[in-house]
């Protein structure tokens, strides 16, 4: 860790949070994507500590997605893997299956935890015929459909753009959603996956358009994977990916600094009704801590999901703790969107703590607060070591009468 833990009373730790309004238990849950595909994939997120559940992205019907292979993880290790790739072209068994009443049995349980159900049509069309069957589902009685995510970011679909890259293509879609019953009159909660932008004039045209819709629009989702990545085997001299030449989308630790810039600049341009959930590169308490302290009322985990499995909530959530006790904060609201600006005072501070680490003094890890330090230790037994020595020496002069005492 790069954080000092510090002695402090016992605080009453919450990550409680709310999105789109609704209430969340934890502020971590998971993104849409591997591990989100099926019933029981979705209850093992249920029983975990994530704050939500996320349904992978569904399209109108179901479909198998892009040739294998379509994964890659550095270094061959998804378990030490600084960077990830995919091409999976969103397969998924349809959006039926994951509106279904017995899915959503399996995935929420008896934990009463929102559940989004996620969405990415080939077109418009798509898009609005599975919000309209989504619809009906919720008067027909499954209230247990909390809210919508329209993804607008998916890189990986042969032949297709990206819709968030295109703005006036992205506001002529908001429009004919924004117009549908579920969002304007019942006010099912809408969010929005966005893809990563790097330009100024970029952020600024996407958050018009957001901003735009800010009565129907509830929350976004900054980032998707960074689209048309590419790894390179270099023994066989040819792509890693079988689809797309090996285009993918890259995601994993390597993007989690895009994501950052991401959910600050989108918190600073969108107006307060829409929330920000941070998504992109998160694998530890201090991945979530950064992206909270950037504006995030909720943070997706995704890559790390997809390697570790859903045990990685319970890690995250226990280490956000840990770090919000080291700092005195007892809820997010403490930190949320109070990143400052850069000082010599906060450079100076920050130089003194990875000093006292070096030299062993900054104490234990995520883990918990430091009993004793490696420096602590290694000056208590140099002292003892010099006492010891002082008393030999002055036995052996007074018994050679070199002195009397």
């Amino acid at each position: 860790g790069r954080y000092l833990f510090i002695k402090n009373s016992p605080i009453a730790m919450s990550l409680k949070t709310t999105l789109a309004s609704l209430p969340l238990e934890t502020c971590i849950y998971n993104a849409s994507g591997p591990r989100t595909g099926s019933g029981q994939a979705l209850s093992k997120v249920g029983q975990s500590a994530a704050g939500a559940i996320l349904a992978k992205s569904a399209t109108l019907e179901s479909q198998k997605g892009n040739p294998l292979p379509r994964t890659w993880h550095h270094n061959n290790d998804a378990d030490d893997s600084h960077a990830s790739m995919n091409s999976e072209g969103l397969p998924n068994s349809g959006i039926d299956y994951y509106i279904s009443s017995e899915v959503i049995d399996e995935a929420v349980g008896d934990s009463a935890k929102p559940y989004f159900v996620s969405i990415s049509g080939k077109n418009i069309n798509d898009n609005i015929a599975m919000i309209e069957r989504i619809h009906a589902k919720i008067k027909s009685g499954e209230k247990r459909i909390s809210g919508v995510e329209l993804n607008l970011a998916c890189p990986n679909i042969i032949g297709k753009p990206i819709i968030a890259y295109d703005f006036d293509q992205m506001d002529e879609v908001l429009e004919a959603i924004c117009k549908l019953d579920i969002f304007a009159k019942d006010k099912v909660p809408l969010g929005i996956k966005m893809p990563p932008y790097f330009d100024g004039p970029h952020y600024d045209r996407a958050a018009a358009v957001l901003n735009k819709y800010s009565n129907i629009v509830n929350y976004v989702a900054s980032i998707n994977t960074i689209g048309n990545c590419l790894s390179i085997d270099t023994v066989a001299e040819m792509p890693t990916i079988r689809s797309k030449g090996g285009f993918a989308g890259l995601s994993g630790r390597a993007v989690k600094y895009t994501a950052l810039a991401n959910v600050k600049k989108m918190r600073e341009l969108l107006v307060a009704d829409i929330d920000i959930v941070g998504v992109g590169g998160v694998f530890s308490g201090e991945d979530a801590f950064e992206m909270i302290l950037c504006g995030a009322s909720a943070v997706q985990v995704g890559t790390c999901h997809w390697n570790e499995g859903p045990k990685c909530f319970d890690r995250i959530c226990q280490e956000l703790k840990d770090l919000m006790q080291s700092k005195g904060y007892s809820s997010i609201d403490d930190f949320k969107g109070k990143l400052k600006e850069w000082s010599r005072e906060g450079a100076s501070l920050s130089r003194a703590a990875r000093s006292n680490q070096k030299k062993g003094a900054g104490g234990a890890s995520a883990g918990g607060p430091a009993v004793a330090t490696k420096a602590n230790v290694g000056i208590e037994n140099q002292l003892i070591t010099a006492v010891l020595m002082i008393l030999i020496a002055v036995l052996l002069a007074d018994k050679f009468n070199v002195i009397t005492i």
